[in-house]
């Protein structure tokens, strides 16, 4: 039996949107623009690729953070940060995978992986990696939840 997700909460002030009420987060509003000043173009190419995809699975809502971006479904499942001279992506999912831009892994429990690749031009964003995106997009709407 599928069990129902709760509605999200609000914050008051900067009118994010989180699974539980009161979570902590930076609780402030940038500008994506910002993220990209002074970066090769590439860079943001190589972004809006990735959200393209990203929006290909479903709805999504763009976080600009103070030093990164985040993209969330229900709950915050990629995003990255712009360098010079490539984005440092990130996804979350709940097995390790492997890519030829994958370069770090992070592991937050015995099932949750954070998966960081350097990704220096738009072709990086491969069939292999699209089908990252998918996965982590399913973490993202709590897919992952479901019985």
């Amino acid at each position: 039996m599928a069990q129902t997700k709760k509605p999200l909460w609000t914050c008051p002030k900067c009118r994010h949107h989180f699974v539980t009420r009161n979570m902590w987060h930076s609780c402030s509003n940038y500008s994506l623009e910002g993220h990209f000043e002074g970066k090769e173009p590439s860079v943001r190419q190589v972004f809006d690729k990735l959200l393209a995809l990203v929006q290909q699975c479903g709805p999504v809502t763009v976080i600009p953070q103070k030093t990164r971006i985040a993209i969330q479904a229900r709950v915050r499942f990629a995003g990255g940060i712009a360098r010079k001279n490539w984005f440092d992506a990130g996804l979350w999912l709940k097995r390790r995978a492997e890519h030829p831009c994958l370069w770090r892994v992070e592991t937050f429990g015995p099932k949750s992986y954070g998966l960081h690749f350097r990704l220096t031009r738009p072709e990086d964003l491969d069939e292999q990696f699209a089908a990252l995106v998918r996965e982590a997009y399913a973490v993202g709407c709590q897919e992952h939840l479901k019985r």
